[in-house]
């Protein structure tokens, strides 16, 4: 295990965070629903976790949260129960940082690769559209819950002491 985690395995943790502090408060019935074309929220939390399950853990030759894949871009709209989704996507993240701990700037520049695949972008790339993904539904999130008409949501991204930049 590296000392201390690469700086965008540190901005990934502080993406899910962030997630986890959007859907602070809100209640099964509400991140259900669907409203109009958009996602619902527990299909958002369930989403970012079939992504983090394909690059970190299915490509390590594991499986933790197949469930997932029914949240994959192109399925079908759906509303899976939220404490459903959070339990996969809490052990889809244990299982990914296992690998993600590992990870070195040298091993940044390197190809995940399976029998027979090769992954189209470097691990660093694929660590930084994963942060990426994270705040773009991060924004789809908070747009929901304000149509759904909630109060006093975060309004400022927060706390970012635990992946504070630093040269490498």
């Amino acid at each position: 295990m590296v000392n201390k985690p690469h700086l965008l395995v540190r901005q990934l943790r502080f993406s899910r965070h962030e997630l986890m502090r959007c859907i602070e408060g809100i209640t099964p019935e509400e991140a259900e629903k669907r409203m109009g074309q958009m996602n619902s929220i527990s299909w958002i939390v369930g989403h970012l976790g079939g992504q983090e399950h394909g690059l970190w853990v299915t490509s390590q030759g594991r499986s933790v949260a197949p469930e997932l894949a029914a949240c994959g871009y192109g399925k079908p709209p759906s509303t899976p129960p939220l404490e459903k989704v959070l339990v996969a996507w809490r052990r889809t993240t244990a299982a990914a940082d296992e690998f993600l701990d590992t990870l070195t700037p040298e091993k940044m520049t390197e190809y995940l690769e399976g029998e027979g695949w090769r992954s189209a972008e470097n691990i660093g790339t694929l660590l930084m559209r994963n942060i990426m993904h994270y705040w773009f539904h991060l924004g789809e999130a908070h747009a929901i819950r304000q149509i759904m008409g909630h109060q006093n949501l975060p309004d400022f991204v927060g706390n970012m002491s635990a992946c504070v930049y630093e040269p490498e």
